[in-house]
């Protein structure tokens, strides 16, 4: 065994990095599982719960854990969007309103279609490098599912809020707005992944940024709509009361407004934004066109783009 100095801190960070990952396992666990008894138990919302947390642990337990594979994360995401969706038109069988039917085909479009883009790019790329810090450590790589089952219970409470009541109040323009502005939030969604993957599978493209299409407008178009279709729903459920919080149940509606605020909240705080930008600095924080790109160009809202980068 070598006794040199030199070889001993060698070990220290690695034990370091496992200490910081169970520690992370515990936290993300123990905040998913928190949120998801206050929803059961406060908002009544248990069958949905139980769909969310129970497809995320099988799938985790049969495939996620014994292959440390991130391979079917979305895909399950999306089957278990669908299916708390699902579960809140069949289970309880009453006369639907046109607002229930919009929210609940809403959610189904654009899970299936969000759903289908990112299993084609774990497909295509092999993997998801977010997830490499995690899998060393079970409890960690645990909390990356705990957390999915968390996001689809808070993302889908406009719909399940409104379908888990009788809604008699007919549609007026501002529900008409609302569903407006949701199909504009996927259509925005939607033309920035594509315009995103055309770009990438381009072989002149290869080691670049997207500064192309609706991307010269934002740096995070698709972020935009993802963020403007949940506030449109919210919207959307919040108008079946009138807006009124006059009763428990009323009151209750209004909950459904967590689902753009978790959204929101993860993009911009958490898994979008920073760690997208904090990649791209890492690739390309040494050229002055990305520089001029990133200062220049919103963030999120569609805006006017950069100016021409004036050369020295």
């Amino acid at each position: 065994m070598s006794t040199e100095p030199s070889k001993q801190p060698s070990s220290s960070p690695a034990k370091v990095n496992v200490v910081k990952l169970y520690l992370r396992g515990c936290v993300s666990n123990g905040i998913g599982l928190a949120i998801l008894f206050s929803l059961s138990y406060y908002l009544g919302l248990q069958r949905y719960v139980l769909i969310a947390g129970g497809i995320q642990l099988l799938v985790f337990v049969i495939h996620g854990l014994p292959y440390r594979s991130e391979k079917f994360y979305d895909l399950s995401g999306s089957f278990t969007h669908l299916s708390v969706v699902a579960s809140s038109l069949i289970i309880d069988v009453r006369k639907r309103s046109p607002r229930q039917v919009f929210a609940a085909l809403a959610a189904v479009v654009w899970m299936s279609r969000l759903g289908t883009f990112l299993y084609a790019r774990i497909l295509r790329d092999g993997r998801d490098v977010r997830f490499d810090a995690l899998k060393p450590v079970w409890l960690s790589f645990m909390g990356a599912w705990t957390i999915q089952a968390v996001w689809v219970s808070l993302v889908e409470l406009p719909v399940v809020l409104l379908n888990d009541r009788d809604d008699n109040l007919e549609l007026g323009i501002v529900d008409l707005i609302a569903m407006g502005l949701w199909i504009l939030g996927f259509l925005l969604e939607a033309a920035a992944d594509s315009q995103k993957m055309a770009f990438r599978d381009k072989a002149e493209n290869k080691g670049r940024w997207i500064r192309t299409g609706l991307w010269r407008y934002s740096r995070h178009p698709n972020y935009f709509g993802e963020i403007l279709m949940w506030g449109s729903l919210s919207f959307l459920s919040s108008s079946s009361t009138g807006f009124s919080a006059s009763t428990q149940e009323e009151a209750v509606m209004h909950f459904a407004w967590l689902s753009p605020l978790f959204t929101a909240f993860l993009l911009l705080l958490v898994t979008g934004v920073p760690m997208v930008e904090k990649a791209g600095l890492k690739k390309w924080g040494s050229e002055p066109e990305y520089v001029h790109y990133m200062k220049n160009t919103s963030c999120l809202l569609p805006w006017f783009p950069a100016p021409e980068m004036k050369e020295d």
